[in-house]
């Protein structure tokens, strides 16, 4: 194994594992998607357990690729912080490239975001929340 994957190599789950919690990518499983593509719901075995997770299918028709998955790999899985998702693995299999992340039951950021400034809240009312103001 190539000594730069070795550090990541703890974060690997298998295809098979992801499309069994996905059952196989199902459309009522999807609970959103982004520029990097669908995102589903699934419980699923990890380095840290068993827990519901959010898995991030890429979707190449969105442009986005290998290097945008190895950063996502590498900054998530380095760095923790009580405001980040927890990365809890990826498979780059088969041509496969997905990312398991912790599952926001509250929902993401970027929903929350949207919904408040499309209600009326101001952005410079909301710099100033999420500066504890």
């Amino acid at each position: 194994m190539d000594p730069f994957m070795k550090e990541f190599e703890h974060l690997i789950i298998e295809l098979e594992k992801i499309k069994l919690a996905t059952n196989n990518f199902d459309q009522t499983q999807v609970i959103g998607s982004s520029g990097f593509g669908k995102a589903y719901k699934g419980e699923l075995s990890h380095h840290k357990g068993r827990s519901l997770v959010a898995v991030k299918r890429l979707d190449r028709k969105f442009g986005q690729g290998d290097p945008e998955f190895w950063k996502e790999v590498m900054m998530l899985s380095r760095y923790s912080h009580k405001n980040l998702i927890t990365l809890l693995g990826y498979c780059n299999e088969a041509g496969e490239k997905i990312l398991i992340y912790e599952y926001a039951s509250n929902g993401s950021l970027d929903r929350h975001l949207s919904s408040k400034l499309s209600h009326g809240l101001g952005v410079s009312r909301y710099v100033l929340m999420l500066q504890g103001g």
